[in-house]
């Protein structure tokens, strides 16, 4: 019974670490020098993949970040040919890619704490 939710997290892992590799060893765009992948859901039918991607250095202008996307999204097909072999699923998800914005969204709750517990308590 628990083998739906396993067999897709061990393909998000295996979809991980590969596109990770490949973002190293195989693309060349400056564009994409500084991506990271952060996380990848994959649907329970395995029909869908989102992979979640960051910018290692800074957090990157929302022009950046559409840039990025957008340029690992036209990779996603040569990217889910070369992973049909390691997958060795009859059907390989189509890969959807997404900027990972929970750092930013954890950075600035930190920063609202620490800006509410620096504020005198009021006395009323």
């Amino acid at each position: 019974m628990s083998e739906p939710s396993r067999r897709p997290k061990r393909v998000a892992q295996a979809i991980r670490d590969y596109v990770a590799n490949f973002l190293v060893s195989q693309v060349r765009d400056d564009r994409l020098r500084h991506v990271v992948v952060t996380d990848v859901r994959v649907s329970d039918d395995l029909s869908m993949a989102w992979i979640g991607v960051r910018l290692l250095m800074g957090k990157g202008s929302d022009v950046e970040r559409r840039q990025c996307v957008k340029q690992l999204q036209l990779l996603a097909g040569r990217l889910r040919r070369s992973l049909a072999p390691v997958l060795g699923l009859r059907r390989i998800p189509e890969l959807r890619f997404e900027f990972d914005e929970g750092l930013d969204a954890q950075q600035r709750v930190e920063e609202i704490l620490q800006e509410i517990g620096s504020q005198p308590a009021s006395k009323t």
